[in-house]
C-alpha cells in the first residue's frame, strides 16, 4: 500500500510540475516566430550584417521577382504602420487565408497555401507573441503585382490540429510545411509558378540577393542519404556543409539555431522519409 501511495504521489507531483512549466501561448509564439517560422527573416529591416537591432519585425526589404515587387509589412503593434489596430482574428485570417483586414486578397511571396495548415493553437500563439514585441514606426511601401491574384486562396480555415509530436515524421512534415515552409524553397516550381510536388524537396530554386545567387539544395535522401543527423543539423543551424563549405542566405540559420533538438530530430526524420529525387 505504501509503495502504491508513493507512486501515486510521484505521478501527481510530475503532473503538477508539467502544468507549471507548460508553455504559455506567448512563449510558444515566441519560439515559433524566432525559430522554425523565421518570420523576421523576411519581415525585419536589414543591412549587410543582417537584421538591424531594434527594427525586428518592422517590415523587410524589397523582394523582387518578375511578377512582383513585394515589401514585407510591419508586424509590430504600432497602430499606424503595423498591426496595432488589427484584431486577433484579422491577423489570423491574414496569415492563413491571405486576406487583409479590408477584405483585400494578399499575394506572394507569403506561402498562403502552406500557412493554411498552421494549427489553430500555433497561429493564435504567434499572434499573442506579436502583440508583445516593441512597436516600431515603419510604413512599408505597397507591393506591386504584375500577375493576377485569385479571388481567394481557399475557403475559410478553422479547426486545424497539429500532428502528434509522438509521430516524428508527421510532426516534422508539419514543421517543414505549414510552419517553416521549407518545402516552398526546397521544391522546384513549374513555369506557372506552382510547386512540383512530385519532386518534393529536390531543390534547384534560385534566390538572388546581396550574396549573389544561391540555389536551394536537394534535401531528399538522394543527396542527404549518407549524411549523419549531426551533419544535417550543422547545415540547418550553422550554415556549414559537411565539407566545411559555408552555405549562403536566404536560409535563416540564426533562426533555426534556436530550434529544440526534438524539433530538429523530427524535421530530419521527415527529410529521411522523402522519396529520393535526383
Amino acid at each position: 500500500m505504501r509503495t502504491g501511495l508513493l507512486l501515486l504521489a510521484g505521478f501527481l507531483t510530475a503532473g503538477l510540475c508539467a502544468t507549471a512549466t507548460a508553455e504559455t501561448p506567448v512563449e510558444r509564439g515566441r519560439y515559433l516566430v524566432e525559430s522554425i517560422a523565421g518570420c523576421g527573416n523576411c519581415h525585419s529591416l536589414q543591412d549587410a550584417g543582417g537584421p538591424i537591432a531594434g527594427k525586428e519585425l518592422a517590415g523587410g526589404p524589397l523582394m523582387k521577382e518578375a511578377v512582383f515587387e513585394a515589401y514585407p509589412p510591419n508586424l509590430t503593434p504600432d497602430r499606424e504602420t503595423g498591426l496595432g489596430g488589427w484584431s486577433d482574428d484579422e491577423i489570423v485570417r491574414a496569415i492563413r487565408e491571405g486576406r487583409s483586414r479590408d477584405g483585400r486578397v494578399m499575394g506572394p511571396p507569403m506561402p498562403f497555401g502552406l500557412y493554411r495548415g498552421i494549427a489553430d493553437d500555433d497561429v493564435r500563439a504567434i499572434v499573442a507573441y506579436l502583440r508583445t514585441v516593441k512597436p516600431v514606426i515603419n510604413k512599408a511601401p505597397a507591393t506591386v503585382y504584375r500577375m493576377p491574384l485569385p479571388e481567394s486562396w481557399g475557403p475559410p480555415v478553422a479547426g486545424v490540429q497539429a500532428p502528434a509530436r509522438s509521430d516524428p515524421v508527421a510532426y516534422g512534415g508539419y514543421l517543414a510545411g505549414p510552419v517553416g515552409h521549407c518545402v516552398e524553397c526546397h521544391t522546384p516550381i513549374s513555369a506557372k509558378g506552382e510547386l512540383q510536388m512530385t519532386r518534393l524537396g529536390a531543390g534547384t530554386r534560385e534566390f538572388a540577393g546581396p550574396w549573389g545567387v544561391s540555389i536551394s539544395r536537394n534535401i531528399t535522401p538522394a543527396t542527404l542519404g549518407d549524411w549523419s543527423d549531426a551533419e544535417i543539423k550543422q547545415a540547418i543551424t550553422r550554415g556549414v556543409s559537411r565539407d566545411g563549405t559555408r552555405l549562403m542566405p536566404p536560409m535563416g540559420y540564426g533562426y533555426y539555431a534556436k530550434m529544440t533538438d526534438a524539433d530538429l530530430d523530427a524535421l530530419i526524420a521527415w527529410m529521411r522519409s522523402l522519396k529520393p529525387v535526383d
